[in-house]
């Protein structure tokens, strides 16, 4: 017999007034509640980001059976902000418990997925496990953990114990991609091999990034703005600089194209950080002029992006990135761009070779650069119509949402 709207904890250590919140959980958990689901998140905020974006969140939830705690995240003093939060995460579970027990726990990677653990220990709550990452392998390929320092030392085998542990005691496991998924089924130590591993990747908005729904004059418009004419070879440039980002190399990239093709423009659609774009830009020997940088509502995104022939990304390959999946890859692949990207993040390289979308860089270095450089002197060779059809069939929200529900059965059969 089918139950009634089985109640879900949503557990995330990052906020419901950051971005990927209000892209990455709230619209699938929306989607969820169809199927007969309801929610209650428990998010870790930044006091200035819930003091700008708190009625945003409210609103997004208005118009569903969602209930949305935020506590304040603690960044200071490290890992002692860490154990604070992860006890104020078990003191909420606690009273929450008391009222109303929960029929799963639903739990993101690092602290969350420790709340879960314990959640399924001391209360026999169905887990999910939400691998979004090796979290612990992120902070040190990152450089947020140092190996030579004997407490992030303990800190990495303890999370990487906990990470099997989590693996093991968890009803389901998701990844976001097939490279994580094998990664994880070829650890010998985890009990229970193969556990049931899925994998969902990030989603994209693809009613918003449609390249049909551009209106010309809003284009035009930011064409006039940044001074590009419509005979310059746009490149964008989607998201933060920085942190996993290689702007350096992406900077040496565009000087060798520029070298090629002296009317290339390139386009930074970034909420930031500016002057350090500039600066990186500067370095690298480009033109001034020809870098244009803009910080966009995510509603203004598309239009921007489609002024571009191509977009650039480069993402650091490092071990942990294999769980990676960029949610700007769907955004880009939605709107027809093809790319010009590297290897050795997550399913990236597999995604545009397969789908023909775009050209993928092994080695970062010169010789490479220039070979893309001489193949973008042609005209565009891929497709926008199979590209946008490609990010529909992998990226799609609805196509994640009913993943999510196949998963949300197997634990919790009869809903």
């Amino acid at each position: 017999m089918k139950k009634a709207q089985p109640h879900i904890l949503f557990l995330s250590y990052d906020g419901m007034t950051d971005p990927l919140g209000q892209s990455q959980v709230i619209p699938y958990l929306a989607g969820l509640t169809r199927f007969g689901y309801r929610f209650t998140i428990l998010s870790f905020d930044k006091p200035e980001k819930y003091a700008l974006h708190k009625n945003e969140v409210e609103n997004q939830i208005a118009d569903f059976p969602i209930t949305w705690k935020s506590i304040t995240y603690h960044k200071n003093p490290p890992v002692l902000s860490g154990i604070y939060d992860l006890m104020l995460m078990k003191k909420f579970i606690r009273k929450a418990q008391k009222n109303e027990p929960f029929d799963m726990v639903h739990a993101r990677t690092g602290i969350p997925a420790l709340a879960a653990l314990w959640m399924k220990k001391k209360f026999g709550t169905p887990f999910l496990n939400d691998i979004r990452g090796f979290w612990a392998d992120e902070r040190i390929d990152g450089g947020m953990w140092h190996m030579g320092n004997p407490v992030y030392k303990v800190l990495y085998h303890y999370f990487k114990s906990k990470e099997k542990e989590c693996i093991e005691q968890a009803d389901f496991n998701n990844c976001l991609t097939g490279s994580a998924q094998k990664e994880i089924l070829s650890w010998k130590n985890i009990k229970g091999q193969p556990r049931p591993v899925s994998v969902i990747s990030c989603s994209a908005d693809v009613a918003l990034f449609d390249p049909a729904n551009i209106d010309p004059a809003i284009r035009n418009n930011f064409l006039h703005q940044l001074h590009i004419n419509e005979s310059d070879f746009i490149i964008s440039y989607l998201g933060s600089i920085g942190g996993w980002y290689l702007t350096k190399e992406m900077m040496a990239f565009c000087k060798v194209l520029q070298d090629e093709i002296p009317n290339t423009v390139f386009l930074f659609i970034s909420p930031g950080r500016h002057p350090e774009i500039r600066e990186a830009a500067k370095a690298a020997g480009i033109l001034e002029s020809s870098i244009k940088i803009i910080s966009a509502r995510r509603k203004e995104v598309p239009v921007l992006l489609s002024l571009s022939s191509y977009s650039l990304f480069f993402i650091k390959p490092c071990y942990s990135k294999m769980a990676s999946s960029p949610t700007k890859h769907g955004e880009i692949m939605a709107m027809g761009i093809p790319v010009i990207t590297n290897a050795g993040v997550g399913d990236v390289k597999e995604i545009v070779l397969q789908n023909e979308a775009g050209y993928v860089l092994e080695s970062l270095n010169g010789d490479e650069y220039r070979q893309v450089a001489e193949k973008l002197k042609d005209p565009n060779p891929f497709s926008a119509e199979k590209i946008r059809a490609a990010a529909l069939r992998i990226y799609s929200l609805q196509s994640a949402i009913e993943a999510y529900h196949k998963v949300y059965r197997a634990i919790l059969p009869g809903t």
